[in-house]
């Protein structure tokens, strides 16, 4: 079966704080200043989106990767402060299976530890079990990342385990990757109702 998201052309979602639109060439614009002004947010990544050529890089990458169903990128706005605030997406797609990776998400330093990383993952998680029912949503991070694994755990995935040096970092380093889980079931029965529950209070 092949992927159903080379036929959306856009997917836009949104609540009272926080809307995600489909990356665009030209959103370079909107992310420069994070780009130009706070490159250690890509200290864990496999793909750096520090300076504008790496920028370029990174969204031309994102939208290849978006044409060939393997991808869905996303831009982050943030109705609260009025700004653009990051980057995340869906990955790995595999309709084949119902199962694609949740990752590649960065917010500029002042919009973390605001909550808008939970509404967005309500979004996202909502689209993926409810909209297309897909079964299983992946995420990786670097295993010295904490503050990103923590936050996952935050929202309800479930660790699995780690992958021993499996990927190479942006900066050269060998990594090892953490990996974690929401089954569908696990959504319905629970983490659905939590992650809301939150995101009223942030």
């Amino acid at each position: 079966m092949p992927s159903l998201f080379p036929f959306l052309e856009e997917i836009v979602l949104e609540d009272e704080r926080v809307q995600l639109r489909s990356l665009q060439a030209d959103d370079d614009g909107n992310l420069r200043v994070f780009s130009q002004h706070e490159p250690e947010l890509w200290r864990y990544s496999i793909q750096s989106a520090a300076g504008d050529d790496l920028l370029k890089q990174y969204i031309n990458k994102a939208l290849m990767d978006r044409k060939t169903g393997i991808s869905y990128p996303f831009i982050v706005y943030d109705k609260k402060w009025q700004e653009y605030a990051g980057c995340t997406r869906f990955y790995d797609i595999q309709s084949a299976h119902a199962t694609m990776q949740l990752g590649y998400t960065w917010y500029g330093k002042k919009f973390q530890g605001t909550g808008l990383n939970l509404h967005c993952k309500y979004l996202l998680l909502s689209f993926a079990f409810e909209t297309i029912m897909f079964e299983r949503v992946e995420a990786r991070a670097d295993a010295l990342n904490v503050r990103s694994i923590a936050a996952m755990k935050k929202t309800g995935f479930i660790t699995e385990g780690v992958l021993r040096n499996n990927a190479l970092s942006a900066n050269g380093r060998r990594r090892d990757s953490m990996v974690l889980s929401i089954l569908r079931n696990e959504w319905m029965e629970g983490v659905k109702q939590r992650l809301q529950e939150l995101c009223k209070v942030m």
